[in-house]
């Protein structure tokens, strides 16, 4: 029997609280384009290798979400080509108003990155990784 190869992560789907406001916001700041809307709830974006799920929380559980404190989801990342995207992406965030978490820094790995929050609050980190970002 031989083994399952995984090829990768496929997608990653988020509840939000304002569907419009979240499809802007991805493809506002991260040029993300909608490839299928099955329908006024869920839509599907993709960056051509990166896709995310968007889900909106249903009337009635709005009210749980909007005031729960902390999240389940550490952060995800988007990774960029050089240090140099990253400190223009952190421009284009600061700009848009989205709310920075962490200003850009270098890490001990030599990766660059910073974090911002979409608008339910997820944390986004926006990453350079040199053995990483080479390969994309």
């Amino acid at each position: 029997m031989t083994e399952p190869i995984m090829r990768g992560l496929r997608h990653l789907a988020l509840r939000v609280t304002d569907l419009k406001q979240s499809r802007a916001f991805y493809e506002g700041l991260f040029g993300m384009r909608v490839v299928w809307q099955p329908d006024e709830d869920n839509l599907y974006l993709s960056s051509g290798s990166d896709n995310l799920a968007l889900h909106q929380i249903p009337v009635g559980e709005l009210a749980q979400y909007r005031g729960a404190r902390g999240q389940r989801l550490d952060h995800f990342g988007f990774i960029m080509d050089s240090p140099e995207s990253v400190d223009r992406m952190f421009e284009q965030v600061e700009r848009s108003g989205a709310r920075i978490v962490h200003p850009p820094k270098g890490h001990r790995d030599s990766s660059y990155s910073f974090y911002l929050a979409d608008p339910d609050g997820n944390t986004i980190q926006v990453l350079y990784e040199p053995t990483i970002s080479t390969k994309c």
